[in-house]
């Protein structure tokens, strides 16, 4: 065990702790507990609400599945990454200003509130909860099993006892805290990701003598690790175009980053938002991925891509360092569980419990119930976690895209479409879910259909069917 490299680690973990105190200290003494709860009272600022966007979305993919297809593809790779730099600008420039007012107007704490009242259906609100439910689960135990990794490979640790550690982190300060303090410690969180990732980048450039040098080194190896196609070619334009769909606008759709747009306290905090978001998710994007394709030369031969950004640090900087470093992916994991964590819990306690099975619930109740549900998920997860079935695995492949294909244009054309009715809405969702998983079947079998990502034929066959179902049944003019 290197003490040099866990003394970081744990001061991270306590100042993540001191956070979720001081969040819970705020919820107690402010009015309206599930608008505090699971919506932060909608204060947050520019700044909160930028790093809250870019944390939640930068996951363990961006710290270390990400960087590690890099060092494999290349520059390719880097290139297809970039298309993820514009995700908080369209989440917050097409969902805006009209979200947050009609949120407010329906008095809506969770997306699915928005999706009930904008459509008058319980059965919109239903199937919307039972997708966030089971993806959004799935995804979860998926991450949380990559924090356990994370922290096993740092300490030696057994699996168990990493993961313990990584779930109690978590628990603590989204129960007691609720989405304040999920989006004070993705500040805190985000700020820890920019700082290492430009020491990390550093680290990398002296230890492989400068960029001209490990340029020359890849040349050598194999050109075509710095071309757009990848090292053996196969990123197409039209592959790497579709996957813009997935990472970028795609991302309107998914509950998670839908929730925040809601959350912030005015236009100028939105505005401040839309340019630190995207100016720290191009830094972070752009420079992770080059520290995957620069360790290449540094540290050729790595064959488990998830291992590269551990292994360089350890490389190339002193223990403290890289133990300072390393909580970046460590909060680039806990800042994406933790958003689910509590969407999970709202989707249950707000859209289930109290839509349909006590509204009359005192506030009390609400409040006992809610952080009594936060934490048994996140025991459940826990124990999903150790030794995570097949089914959760399945499901967790399907968890972002086919949420991006089922709530797209519910959302979008809810909002801006006044043709759009639930008969649509429902035709969407289930042509979304359903396309989606059957096309990743085919894709598997016989390679990507019409050359594009998976997400990219399900997104339209969503907008065909909401359209249709739409006008096709009880066409009215809905009054915003």
């Amino acid at each position: 065990m290197n003490i040099q490299v866990i003394i970081p680690l744990v001061i991270f973990l306590v100042a993540i702790f001191v956070v979720g105190f001081v969040a819970s200290k705020q919820m107690s003494s402010s009015g309206g507990f599930l608008q505090e709860y699971f919506l932060g009272g909608r204060e947050l600022g520019g700044f909160v609400l930028a790093m809250t966007m870019v944390a939640t979305y930068g996951s363990a993919s961006s710290f270390l599945g990400g960087p590690g297809t890099a060092y494999t593809v290349g520059f390719g790779w880097i290139l297809l990454a970039m298309t993820q730099v514009v995700t908080g600008y369209f989440v917050l420039l097409i969902l805006g200003k009209k979200f947050a007012i009609l949120g407010r107007k329906y008095n809506a704490v969770t997306m699915i509130d928005f999706l009930k009242a904008r459509y008058n259906s319980p059965a919109v609100a239903i199937l919307s909860a039972i997708a966030i439910i089971i993806f959004l689960f799935s995804a979860m135990t998926a991450q949380w099993v990559g924090g356990g990794r994370l922290i096993e490979s740092l300490t030696g640790l057994e699996y168990t006892s990493a993961l313990f550690i990584f779930a109690i982190s978590v628990l603590v300060y989204v129960t007691i805290g609720g989405f304040r303090a999920v989006a004070l410690t993705d500040a805190v969180q985000g700020a820890i990701m920019v700082v290492g990732t430009l020491v990390l980048l550093i680290g990398v450039i002296i230890a492989g003598g400068g960029v001209p040098a490990i340029m020359q080194d890849l040349l050598n190896e194999n050109p075509r690790l710095v071309t757009p196609f990848g090292a053996d070619g196969t990123l197409t334009a039209a592959y790497v175009s579709s996957f813009w769909i997935l990472v970028g606008v795609g991302v309107v759709g998914l509950p998670q980053m839908a929730v925040r747009a809601m959350s912030y306290k005015s236009s100028r905090a939105m505005h401040r938002a839309l340019v630190i978001g995207t100016i720290v998710t191009g830094f972070i994007m752009l420079n992770m991925h080059l520290i995957g394709v620069f360790a290449r030369p540094i540290l050729p031969g790595i064959d488990v891509g998830d291992k590269v950004i551990p292994l360089i640090a350890l490389e190339v900087l002193p223990p403290w360092l890289a133990g300072i470093v390393l909580a970046a992916p460590m909060a680039a994991i806990m800042s994406t569980v933790d958003s689910l964590l509590l969407l999970v819990s709202s989707a249950i306690v707000k859209d289930v419990y109290l839509n349909f099975i006590k509204p009359e619930a005192t506030e009390r109740r609400v409040k006992q119930i809610s952080f009594g549900v936060t934490g048994i998920l996140g025991i459940i997860v826990f124990l999903l976690a150790i030794q995570p079935p097949d089914l959760l695995i399945f499901l967790n492949l399907f968890a972002f895209g086919g949420l991006e294909a089922a709530f797209i244009w519910p959302v979008v054309l809810g909002l801006y479409w006044k043709y759009g009715n639930k008969y649509g809405a429902i035709l969407s969702m289930i042509t979304g879910i359903v396309s989606y998983i059957a096309i990743h079947f085919y894709n598997n079998a016989y390679g990507n259909l019409l050359g594009v990502h998976t997400v990219t034929i399900p997104v339209v066959l969503s907008l065909l069917a909401y359209i249709i179902g739409s006008l096709a049944i009880q066409r009215k003019a809905f009054q915003f």
